[in-house]
């Protein structure tokens, strides 16, 4: 068993820290930080990640994707800043669903614009009183004269404002085995089925594009249903099991930015004559902290892992983002407090670190969720359902 990351994973790492500092981040820092990239800015990042082939990492390279291993990819998503980590998810798990659910024709017209970067997707599931049980969606969708009539109301849909292409999750009606609804995705292109979406003031990410979906009678051509009815479901929990490591590689490059900070700070601030970082009490600080990053890492690289191999990743993914959640918003917390009062200040960023890991445990299945599912793998007893 082999913990060391090779030196192709090595350069795969600091050429994405290089892509960061060069191409994104001076992008980034000439926008407000406390409003959503406007959209052609954004469409500027996705054209660096295209280039990358992180605009469809999990497609196989002969249907124009990149053909990543999902661990090659979770060292490329833990350095990129999240507000675009969270966006790019949004996209490229999206571009993964049309491609897996998808007839040829659909591939053709639907995915070249997408890999390339030059629109913008994402998958429109949760609503007001829907989140982690899917089968119990309210937006309809109806067959009316040649057409797909879509009603209903999408809520914390990444990207939904700045979409070209949404993938919208819907009912067909009542399944015969009593357990929700029956389950069809429509793929909505905005310039020919217009939807209203707006943005949702958040705590964090506040770079990026949470919004809120209105689809009032949208008709959508019949050619635009993926897969089969009921297929649905199953297929967002693929792509969810690869997520939620991905998402806890994100809160790790949070904690470990909230980190080099702190060890810096603690060499240079002084107290009674000496660093701080030569106190006892600073020093268990530090070394929770790099304990805490450190396990998340190799919990969410063990996922990726798990999904390579192609085995049953389900608890393991769980795991990851479960522990990773909670052991790196402690690991910023104890930044803040390594830093005093400048911890709570917006000079040091710590405050922004905060923000924007409290933001991650939302999506791809809440830490009740993930508990859950990880007690379902272990006992063999699903907690959701009688």
């Amino acid at each position: 068993m082999d913990f060391a990351t090779t030196s192709e994973q090595e350069m795969i790492r600091d050429s994405a820290r290089k892509m960061v500092e060069t191409e994104i981040a001076p992008i980034l820092r000439a926008n407000a930080p406390d409003r959503p990239l406007p959209k052609d800015d954004l469409l500027r990042i996705y054209a660096v990640l295209a280039r990358e082939g992180l605009t469809a990492p999990r497609l196989p390279m002969d249907a124009g994707g990149s053909g990543m291993r999902m661990l090659d990819y979770g060292l490329v998503f833990e350095q990129l800043p999240p507000a675009i980590a969270i966006s790019l998810l949004a996209h490229e798990c999206s571009v993964a669903r049309i491609y897996w659910e998808s007839e040829p024709e659909q591939r053709e017209r639907f995915l070249p614009d997408l890999i390339t970067g030059r629109k913008i997707c994402c998958t429109g599931t949760t609503e007001p009183d829907t989140g982690s049980n899917p089968r119990q969606v309210r937006t309809k969708v109806e067959e009316r004269e040649g057409a797909l009539v879509i009603n209903g109301r999408k809520m914390w849909i990444t990207n939904g404002t700045v979409a070209d292409t949404l993938i919208a999750t819907c009912s067909a009606g009542r399944g015969e085995d009593a357990r929700g609804n029956v389950l069809r995705r429509i793929v909505v292109e905005k310039a020919e089925s217009p939807f209203e979406a707006r943005d949702i003031e958040t705590l964090g990410l506040r770079q990026g594009h949470l919004s809120e979906i209105l689809f009032e009678n949208c008709r959508v051509p019949a050619g635009n249903a993926l897969g089969n009815r009921g297929d649905a479901a199953r297929i967002l929990t693929l792509t969810w099991n690869g997520n939620r490591p991905l998402v806890g590689l994100s809160a790790v490059g949070l904690a470990q930015r909230a980190f080099d900070k702190a060890l810096e700070y603690a060499g240079v601030r002084t107290q009674f004559g000496r660093p701080i970082g030569a106190t006892q009490l600073i020093q268990e600080h530090l070394a929770e902290m790099a304990t805490l990053i450190a396990t998340s890492r190799l919990l969410c690289y063990q996922a990726l892992q798990t999904i390579d191999a192609g085995g049953r990743a389900n608890a393991a993914s769980a795991m990851a983002k479960r522990h990773a959640m909670t052991a790196c918003e402690k690991a910023i917390s104890l930044a803040m407090h390594v830093h005093g009062a400048m911890g709570i200040g917006r000079e040091t960023g710590l405050e922004e670190l905060y923000r924007d890991v409290r933001m991650l445990p939302i999506p791809d299945g809440t830490q009740e969720i993930l508990t859950l599912i990880i007690g379902r793998e272990l006992t063999g007893l699903d907690a959701f359902r009688g």
